[in-house]
This record gives C-alpha cells, sequence and structure tokens, in this order.
C-alpha cells in the first residue's frame, strides 16, 4: 500500500482489521504529503511519477496487488487515478487499485446511485467531490465536512465524532453513505453508524482493504468493519478494473 507520509490512521487500523489472520500480510511505503487542497501544489502530491517511485519499492517485496491508499482521486476525477494504476502496472508487472477506484465499486456493487459525504474536507473539496461523483453517475444527496485540510488535523477527529455527522447526510435518504478520506477514522465508526442509520456505511480505509483482499482471493473482511463489505456486497477481482 502506498500511503501519504503524514497519515496516521490507516496503517494501525489495516492492522488491526487484519487482527490475527496469517493468509495475508501488508506491508507498506510513503509518498510526501502534508496538506490537501483544490490548489496546484496539493494536486502535484499526487502525480504518477511519485506513485510509480513507491510502486517499485513495494515490488521488491514481490506482492500480490498495489493500492494507492489515498483518495485524492475523488477530487482529481477517476482519469487521474486510472493513469495511476496502469503506470504502476506498466512499470511493476502487478495489479494496481485505489481507495476511490475500491469506493465506487462498492456503491456499484450495492446499487448504491446515491451517497451521502462524510469527509474532513471543506465545503469546496466536499463540491468537487460531488462533481467527480455525478460524472460516474453518483449523486451526492448530502454532504458533511470538517472543513480541514491539514493531514495531521484530519486524524485527530474522533470515531465517535463521525455519528452526529452520518445522521445529518443520512437524512437526505441515500442508498449509503461514505467515509471520504484514509486518515480518517471511519472504520472505527462504520457499525455503530450502520446500526443506526440502516444503510450501507463504506469507510475509505476498509474499503480498500477489502478490494485488496477480493483481488488476491483472500478471505472477506471481518463484518466489524464493514457489514456490507463482508456480507452482501462480495467484492471480486472482477469488480475492479484489471490492469
Amino acid at each position: 500500500m502506498i500511503v501519504p507520509s503524514s497519515n496516521t490512521c490507516l496503517e494501525p487500523t489495516t492492522y488491526r482489521m487484519l487482527g490475527e489472520r496469517t493468509d495475508v500480510s501488508v506491508h507498506f511505503t510513503r509518498i510526501p504529503v502534508g496538506r490537501v487542497g483544490l490548489d496546484g501544489a496539493s494536486d502535484a502530491q499526487f502525480d504518477t511519477a511519485g506513485m510509480e517511485a513507491a510502486a517499485v519499492l513495494l515490488a521488491t517485496a514481490d506482492v500480490d496487488v498495489i493500492a494507492w491508499n489515498g483518495t485524492a482521486g475523488s477530487w482529481l476525477g477517476t482519469a487521474h487515478d486510472r493513469a495511476i494504476t496502469d503506470a504502476i502496472t506498466t512499470k511493476t508487472g502487478v495489479r494496481a487499485l485505489t481507495s476511490t477506484q475500491a469506493t465506487l465499486a462498492a456503491f456499484a456493487a450495492l446499487d448504491a446511485r446515491s451517497v451521502g459525504l462524510v469527509t474532513p474536507y471543506p465545503d469546496d473539496m466536499n463540491a468537487r467531490i460531488g462533481e467527480c461523483y455525478r460524472d460516474e453517475g453518483i449523486t451526492v444527496t448530502g454532504s458533511y465536512g470538517f472543513g480541514l485540510t491539514e493531514t495531521t488535523d484530519i486524524a485527530r477527529i474522533r470515531a465517535d465524532e463521525l455519528l452526529a455527522p452520518t445522521r445529518q447526510v443520512a437524512r437526505s435518504e441515500p442508498d449509503a453513505v461514505a467515509y471520504v478520506c484514509t486518515n480518517l477514522h471511519g472504520a472505527d465508526a462504520v457499525q455503530a453508524a450502520r446500526a443506526e442509520n440502516g444503510i450501507p456505511v463504506v469507510d475509505s480505509v476498509a474499503v480498500t482493504l477489502a478490494a485488496c483482499l477480493a483481488m488476491v482471493g483472500a478471505g472477506p473482511l471481518n463484518p466489524r468493519w464493514g457489514p456490507d463489505l463482508a456480507g452482501t456486497l462480495g467484492l471480486t477481482s472482477g469488480t475492479l478494473a484489471g490492469p
């Protein structure tokens, strides 16, 4: 997995989601990311060359799949992420996916054509995410953002702080709710949020791991981290675009 350098959530969360499993292992490398926004300096952090270099390092561990475990594609667009996965596979020969691709695959598997967004971001970023989702046939019915752009601040949002925003966007009657950001502790809120609101909740960190497990033919994610990912979702390697 390729990780934003300032991300302190996804690695420990991924290890906890795997628990004592011995059938798979997960390995990480980092690319420089300090803040996010709708500007050139932010966009440059996610260029293809940096992803390729990180992927080359991971490939030396003889991994079966490489994931860009970040959600920049949700505001930069699916073509951006497709260019990344194509470049990674061309450079390393290893299949690749991104968090945004995994999220969109989950929406498709859930037949979710409308979603509520909960993100750590400002309103302008949420609006851009809505535009990118609309290009993929997904309508954002409601959104909530914490107004943050510094990634270290994002990681300080507690899981329990996501429950009220989830209730808020759920009132817009979406087919699913998405926690968009891999530095957001959404995985720890999914079970309670799903039970309270009665609709699927897709967390970026959880869905990325679920997609990786499916792509390598491993067993599904523990239902604690996403009941719909582990049960009714049934992601398969065919759900995501091939290399």
